[in-house]
């Protein structure tokens, strides 16, 4: 049975856990290897570290900062933001990464995917797409790359396709609109990105509420579900979200 994972979002901007809406305004919430260790012991199934103004910054990724959570927890860690090349994603597997996530650089050159995908194996291998609300697109929903700022005329829903084709293991969605707002993930542009990729996807941008996990699930089809401000506020545990999506007939890892 595949179970359906859990994965605090760690949102890294000078060296600390940040969360903000629509990634501004932000509100510090915490040292990275601090909440990596309690989110391991409350029994995230993974663990994912963004950061967030990597690429606006035109610089990698903090790589001391991803090795001292890397080695401070033994659940599967995924690493983006700045992951311009296949050396970039070379060196963070070898400072102890599990998955790499992709994005703008993989807009703006998708053989990145492929080369990736085939050096190191499409499970390794995530590509991030952020997306607006956007009529004029065959889908209604639009790529935009740079933290969300930058509209790039792609459509998402054949983005993610293109990404599978690629060679792409696992795409994490964030509706740009929703993020931070807590109101609940744009769950028709998550079901979108399932129905035209068939990889596993990962509900991310808005969860406020359990029933926000829930529906993310059911609704929008997710495979695994992502959250930051109610796990980093301590509003909502781990093991109460597991327990919730549980009780209501959803397979998940309980300790």
């Amino acid at each position: 049975m595949d179970y359906i994972r859990i994965i605090p979002c760690l949102d890294i901007k000078d060296g600390r856990v940040v969360k903000g809406i629509h990634f501004v305004n932000l509100r510090d919430a915490g040292d990275p290897v601090e909440n990596a260790r309690l989110y391991e012991q409350e029994g995230a199934d993974e663990l994912a570290f963004l950061d967030i103004t990597a690429t606006v910054e035109g610089r990698e990724t903090t790589l001391q900062l991803v090795q001292q959570v890397a080695a401070a927890i033994t659940i599967p860690l995924t690493v983006g933001g700045g992951v311009k090349s296949l050396a970039d994603i070379e060196r963070l597997l070898a400072a102890g990464v599990s998955k790499v996530g992709i994005n703008t650089a993989a807009v703006q050159r998708p053989a990145l995917i492929e080369e990736a995908a085939k050096a190191l194996g499409s499970r390794r291998i995530v590509v991030a797409i952020d997306g607006r609300t956007n009529p004029a697109m065959p889908s209604g929903y639009e790529v935009v790359t740079h933290g969300g700022r930058t509209p790039v005329g792609l459509d998402a829903a054949a983005w993610a396709a293109r990404c599978r084709d690629l060679g792409a293991g696992e795409l994490l969605p964030t509706s740009m609109d929703a993020d931070g707002t807590r109101a609940g993930f744009d769950l028709e542009f998550t079901r979108k990105i399932k129905e035209a990729s068939g990889l596993p996807v990962t509900a991310s941008g808005g969860a406020g509420t359990l029933e926000h996990l829930y529906d993310a699930v059911v609704k929008g089809k997710a495979d695994a579900v992502l959250a930051a401000s109610i796990f980093h506020f301590r509003e909502i545990s781990i093991q109460a979200a597991k327990e919730y999506l549980s009780q209501k007939g959803i397979p998940v890892r309980i300790k």
